[in-house]
This record gives C-alpha cells, sequence and structure tokens, in this order.
C-alpha cells in the first residue's frame, strides 16, 4: 500500500522564487528607509507615473526622484516573485495546502503594500501612513520567512516540541518585539527622518519616545538571552534560530545606542530599520520550532534542524 506523501520535496523553482520573494521584502524595507533618510520622499510626486506626464523621474527632480523611483522599481519583481510563489504553491495545493494559503496572504499583503504607497504619496507622506506602510513590511518579512520555514519540513498535523514553560516564555518574547518595533515606529514618526523638509511630523516628543522605545528593547534582549540559555541547556529545538535572533538583538541594541547618542545619523538609522524586520523573521521560525511534525520517519526529523537552519 502506497504511503501518503508528506508534500516534503519542495521543486527548486519555487525555493528559488521563495527566497527571493524575503529578499526583495528586506531589500524594500532598506530602500523605503534611504529615501525617508535622504529627503527624497516627494522625489516622485506623483503614483503611479513619477511626476504628472512622466512615468520615469525627470532631469530636474535630481537624486532625489532617482532615489524614489528606484525604490518603486524594486516592487515590479517582488511582486513578480509573490506571483511565482502562489502559482508554483497552487500545482502543489494537495500535498502543500499550508504552503498555498501563505503564498495568497504573502501575495494580498504585497497587493495592499503597493496600494499604502500610493496613499503615502498622495497624502504627502503623512506619518501615521508611513508608519502602516513600514509595519506591512515588517508583516511580510515575517510571512516570506515563516515559507521558507515551512518548506523545509514535511507536511501534516504538528506536537510541541519544548516544555510548556519554554513555549509560554517564546511567546511573551514575540509580544514584547511587537510591542518594540510598534513603539519605534511612532518614534520614528516623531523624529526628524521624515522623507521631506516640508511633512509636519506628530508633534509627540522624539527624545522621550526613544527612552520609552528602549524599555520593550532591553525586555527583548534580556528574554532572547533566557530563551538562547534555556534552549542551550535542554538541546530544544528552536536553538539554531535562537542563536541567530540573539545575534540579531544585540547588534540592533548596540545600533539603537550608537544613533541615540549621535544624533539619529541616517546610515545608522537604516539599519536599524533593516534589523528590525530581520528579529522579527528570525522569532517568526522561532515560533515555528516549538512544534515538530507528527509522526514522520526517524532520519527526516533527524535531518530536519540542518535543513530548516538552511532556510
Amino acid at each position: 500500500m502506497n504511503r501518503p506523501s508528506t508534500g516534503l520535496h519542495v521543486p527548486t523553482s519555487l525555493r528559488v522564487f521563495a527566497w527571493l520573494s524575503f529578499i526583495f521584502n528586506v531589500v524594500i524595507i532598506a530602500t523605503g528607509g534611504a529615501v525617508r533618510l535622504t529627503g527624497s520622499g516627494l522625489g516622485c510626486s506623483d503614483w503611479p507615473v513619477c511626476v504628472p506626464g512622466s512615468l520615469v523621474p525627470t532631469p530636474e527632480l535630481g537624486i532625489h526622484g532617482i532615489i524614489e523611483f528606484a525604490n518603486r522599481t524594486i516592487s515590479g519583481p517582488l511582486l513578480l516573485a509573490a506571483i511565482a510563489v502562489m502559482v508554483l504553491s497552487w500545482r502543489r495545493r494537495a500535498a502543500r495546502h499550508d504552503l498555498f494559503v501563505l503564498s495568497l496572504v504573502i501575495l494580498a499583503l504585497v497587493v495592499l503594500q503597493a496600494l499604502v504607497g500610493a496613499f503615502v504619496v498622495w497624502q504627502e507622506l503623512a506619518a501615521a501612513l508611513v508608519g502602516f506602510h513600514y509595519t506591512v513590511s515588517v508583516v511580510i518579512v515575517c510571512l516570506t520567512a515563516a515559507f521558507l520555514a515551512r518548506m523545509g519540513e514535511p507536511a501534516g498535523a504538528r506536537e510541541i516540541a519544548v516544555p510548556k514553560g519554554f513555549a509560554i516564555l517564546t511567546h511573551v518574547t514575540s509580544l514584547v518585539l511587537a510591542i518594540t518595533v510598534i513603539v519605534g515606529v511612532f518614534t520614528t514618526g516623531s523624529g526628524p527622518h521624515s522623507g521631506d523638509d516640508d511633512v509636519v511630523r506628530t508633534g509627540v516628543d522624539a527624545s522621550l519616545l526613544a527612552h520609552v522605545h528602549a524599555w520593550p528593547g532591553y525586555a527583548l534582549a534580556a528574554l532572547t538571552v533566557a530563551l538562547t540559555v534555556w534552549a542551550g541547556l535542554k538541546r530544544l529545538r528552536p536553538l539554531p534560530w535562537l542563536l541567530v535572533l540573539l545575534a540579531i538583538v544585540l547588534v540592533q541594541v548596540a545600533v539603537g545606542l550608537y544613533q541615540a547618542r549621535n544624533g539619529l545619523p541616517p546610515l545608522a538609522v537604516g539599519v536599524h530599520m533593516v534589523l528590525a524586520s530581520l528579529s522579527a523573521a528570525a522569532l517568526t521560525v522561532v515560533v515555528l520550532r516549538l512544534k515538530r511534525p507528527v509522526a514522520v520517519d526517524v532520519r527526516a526529523e533527524a535531518s530536519a534542524p540542518a535543513t530548516v537552519s538552511a532556510t
């Protein structure tokens, strides 16, 4: 009698486009940060064209138009990668329904993100919209990371693979990270890097918010250390990705301290933004590693950490 397929085999084409989707979504956060940090937010004053009557920036727009248009250009391959992942996942939906559903959610958010980007331009970089724009990007990065992680494991039911207390502490850490990112978005919305000199900020004291933003950041670092030590002592399944998360968070804390003490240099702020998305992505994989596939071959389970770590 034939055994049901676990859906573990994933075509190379799907792996390639899934990785491209993840990379493009991280890159667009970096380029979006560059747009704001160089004051190029209104380098293109219209959407979907750059300026009325021209799809591309005109010479009069100078470097700001080029920077803003470069960020928009990445949206094209990013959307194509999301569509390719969805189509390739649809072809395997019988064996990997989980991947197909994830691909649909990612594609929907990519389309939403494009629409939000349009409103950001039309509303002349309103701080709330810009913050929402960044937050959606972080969510997409997390989902593309989740896709990569699930792609390396069999489909089907999953069971808890860590002590209950460890799982609870991991979810608390996730909440703290979300709070850190959200407060960071509000802090940026009140800071000096608005994307254009004429943009009105929120009016909240940015220095006060910076201090408030630091508190959950330090709590996140402490919780990550605790989880990593616990996982190391008990050789728990999430350990490899906790080590990745710990490295990112420690660098993030160092960058945060540097930028706060040096007047928010644009490059440091940009790095801080990208690291925030990568820490969220790493923690997403840690959460997924709290469970393992049920009733898989012992040899497949033994090789699973190496497979997922590669993603």
